[in-house]
């Protein structure tokens, strides 16, 4: 046989190309992962797990997926990376075998008040192309039908120059959608003026109560020195063009202490300042002076549509763009679906032309569906989405995607879904990995775990107990192999034996709010309340929007903590105070040195620790200042000790350490050790006093929030799901403190899906049958017990599968 013939029936050599199938991580040491080594596949599912805090964000987020978006941002032009954000290299040796990385967090999506679901999908950018095509009558472009779009009318000369110089009178107009009388909010707001003043002090006397009208400041000059009032005379006692001048003013240039500035009335810098923010992005003393001043009311003219008369006078077959919005989206997807079939006897020629929009518009709304969002509506303001809901929304525009060979990056998918709604969850992860995909997924549910064709299991501990690889391999591996996770995977809670009888009960009567349908229930006081459903069934609706006002209810959400580089455990808590005031006090000095962001600052950093250089467009460096050696604190602070430790010693203790220091001998300090025993009552012994709140971990942030609410005096609880972010071995942690709590005299009532909270309750309370106008009834209240036996429910179906009832 010759040489051509004997090379034809051999099977070709593998190509060098194909060889690259594995992301190699060597040497990674970003926040407490310590320096370690492990190989991904590619085009594979990949689970990362590991007790809350143990290094997984670290590891996924912060150096897989920052260092592939470094390396994209680093193509574009020096110009275009000016406006981006710049990210330092990762702390590792060794990144190999990277592709792009897609990452969908759980970051809420923007708080903008004029934020829609509709306006981040998308999905309102089609339905406006589709009106300004088929709506009758036919009122404009898509700008017609856009709420952010107001309409400009302008005419006046001008010259053209070309050739000889001609002037011509022109006259310019846009059609907007936005409803003028809202300015496209949806809702009006009404100040009270009694509330941003003390009408019996004047100026002079500090009489505005105004959050950042201090005495003294600029904003409050501005009205003192402005040369229209006499700042002694009290404010009762202005003149009618007084009390107009002070309120409602039009803006005006003036000289105001030698400075020229813009002088207005209180009501329309207050509107400008404060209330063209969201409620919920808001600082806590603006959103409590807001509350306290201002009556949102839904706006009159569109009735909260948020758009002008003529856009909701434009239809298609009997619906406007205001209705289509307002409707369930796995109702508007039937509507649009019915658009593009042909009507009988005759082909549909006015919807033939838009039926490629009309296509791509079914799909994205599809795909809401499909992921478990279908009872949203595109009106629905995005800051009011829960962070699972956020995450799944920002899947949609990846769903369809002809991307391949792209890595992409979870933050626990399955948040805030029913056990019944994981498994469509788990189908969509294993479809985009199927389309040539990687796949990397931090994750704490076994149902998603169970699905992975590869495992990597951080560990053993958390903070700096953990940042190692305790595991690696396939989930039957896991499952064998001694690690926390492997020994937790299969756990099941039990039954309770006897549950608690209750002590009173909350009525709750006609409830109406979103899809709630005049419900009427008495949740139980005293005991552990466990309310479940479907998503979108109306659990939230139920606690948040119709318990009463003066019910003394102490409410912890799923809202993220916000805090700079500055923040951290102690400055949150308040714990900082009291242990000031005793360094103070031991030392007889001001309390303020003891503050790295007041008096005691190191003044080379500021009290950062570290001195940042700005690199204009590229990544800017952060390093240990030399004066303070990242201590934050100036030298002669650290001079001052309480039993034997300087302030920079005392917070860089664990709270474990920390609560033994305060509980005994010379640093007493009785204020203090409570703080820290709620810090080690919800698992946080191990963290540092002084560990900045942009270096933890999402469950560690939850777990925080909720020492902190634990202070708050209220009889009853309300959690909303309150496992987000934690480990398996972590929620038997929180099982102990919800009994703790409620031993305690406490009532607690939990928003929740996991089946472990739901096996220990003592009572729950099951809305449905299913989400969005399908649900908002109650389907079962009672034990437990009375629920696995019943199996009447999805959850009840659920609930006696985990318990293996």
């Amino acid at each position: 046989m010759s040489m051509a013939k004997r090379a034809d029936t051999q099977s070709p050599a593998p190509h060098i190309a194909d060889s690259h199938d594995l992301i190699r991580v060597h040497g990674a040491r970003e926040n407490n992962l310590k320096d370690i080594s492990i190989e991904i596949p590619k085009r594979r599912l990949t689970v990362f797990t590991g007790v809350s805090g143990s290094g997984k964000s670290s590891l996924v987020f912060d150096t897989i997926a920052a260092e592939s978006q470094r390396l994209i941002n680093e193509t574009y032009s020096a110009f275009v990376q000016g406006f981006m954000p710049t990210s330092a290299r990762p702390e590792i040796d060794v990144l190999e075998g990277l592709t792009t990385a897609i990452v969908v967090d759980q970051q809420r999506m923007g708080a903008d008040p004029r934020s829609t679901v509709g306006t981040a999908t998308d999905a309102n950018a089609m339905l406006r192309v589709l009106y300004s095509r088929l709506g009758q009558p036919h009122i404009g472009s898509p700008n017609a039908f856009s709420f952010n779009v107001p309409s400009v009318r302008a005419s006046g000369a001008i010259t053209v120059e070309r050739g000889s110089k001609k002037t011509e009178k022109v006259t310019f107009t846009r059609t907007g959608g936005m409803c003028p009388g809202c300015e496209g909010r949806g809702a009006v707001t009404a100040l009270d003026p009694a509330q941003l003043y003390d009408d019996s002090q004047s100026l002079g006397e500090g009489a505005l109560t105004i959050p950042g009208f201090k005495a003294g400041g600029w904003n409050y000059r501005l009205y003192t020195e402005s040369g229209l009032f006499d700042p002694d005379k009290p404010i009762r006692e202005y003149t009618a063009k007084e009390l107009h001048d002070l309120l409602h003013h039009e803006p005006t240039r003036m000289k105001i202490a030698g400075i020229n500035m813009t002088y207005e009335g209180l009501i329309p810098r207050v509107q400008k300042s404060m209330l063209s923010k969201d409620r919920e992005a808001m600082q806590p003393h603006i959103r409590e002076f807001v509350d306290r001043a201002v009556t949102f009311t839904t706006c009159p003219e569109c009735d909260g549509t948020r758009l002008s008369e003529a856009a909701r006078s434009s239809k298609i077959e009997g619906i406007s763009i205001a209705d289509a919005c307002a409707m369930q989206i796995s109702d508007l997807a039937e509507w649009v679906r019915s658009l593009a079939k042909p009507s009988p006897g005759s082909p549909n020629t006015r919807y033939s032309m838009v039926a490629p929009l009309l296509t791509v518009l079914g799909r994205t709304l599809d795909s809401f569906v499909e992921i478990g969002l279908g009872y949203l509506s595109l009106d629905r303001p995005s800051g009011t989405l829960s962070g699972g809901e956020a995450q799944r929304v920002k899947m949609i525009r990846h769903l369809g995607s002809s991307l391949t060979d792209t890595t992409y990056v979870f933050d626990e998918p399955t948040t805030g879904l029913h056990p019944h709604d994981i498994s469509r969850m788990n189908d969509l992860l294993l479809r985009l990995r199927d389309k040539g995909n990687t796949v990397l997924v931090v994750e704490h549910k076994p149902q998603t775990i169970a699905i992975a064709d590869h495992v990597v299991d951080l560990g053993p501990g958390a903070g700096t107990a953990g940042g190692t690889v305790c595991f690696e391999g396939t989930v039957e591996g896991l499952r064998a192999a001694d690690t926390i996770t492997g020994r937790h995977l299969d756990d099941r809670a039990s039954l309770k034996k006897s549950v608690r009888e209750p002590t009173g009960a909350l009525e709750i009567r006609g409830a109406t709010a979103h899809n709630l349908r005049g419900v009427d229930v008495d949740i139980p006081l005293g005991v552990l309340v466990v309310v479940t459903g479907v998503a979108g069934s109306g659990k939230s609706s139920l606690l948040h929007g119709s318990i009463p006002a003066d019910a003394g209810v102490v409410s912890v959400g799923q809202d993220p903590i916000r805090g700079s580089r500055r923040s951290n455990p102690a400055t949150y808590t308040g714990l900082l105070d009291p242990i000031r005031k005793a360094f103070a006090k031991a030392n007889g000095v001001k309390p303020a040195l003891f503050s790295a962001n007041s008096e005691g600052a190191c003044p080379n950093c500021k009290g950062a620790g570290v001195v940042y250089t700005d690199l204009a467009m590229m990544a800017g460096v952060a390093s240990t200042c030399e004066e303070c050696e990242g201590k934050r604190f100036e030298a002669s602070v650290l001079h001052h000790r309480l039993g034997g430790r300087d302030i920079s010693e005392v917070l860089a203790m664990s709270v474990t350490e920390a609560e033994e220091f305060f509980g005994t001998g010379e640093a007493r300090t009785p204020a203090a050790h409570r703080v820290l025993g709620r810090l080690a009552d919800v698992g946080l012994g191990y963290l540092s006093l002084g560990q900045p709140l942009t270096t933890l971990s999402g469950g560690e942030r939850q777990r925080l929030k909720l020492a902190t609410h634990m202070a708050e005096k209220g009889g009853v609880h309300v959690l909303d799901e309150p496992t987000t972010g934690l480990h398996l071995a972590d929620v038997e942690q929180l099982l102990g403190l919800l009994d703790r709590l409620v031993d305690s005299g406490k009532s607690v009532v939990v928003v929740e899906h996991h089946p472990a909270v739901m096996a220990h309750a003592d009572w729950i309370i099951d809305l449905g049958p299913g989400a969005g106008h399908d649900g908002g009834r109650i389907v079962f209240e009672g034990t437990p017990a009375d629920l696995v036996a019943a199996r009447s429910t999805l959850t009840g179906e659920h609930l006696a599968d985990y318990v293996g009832a």
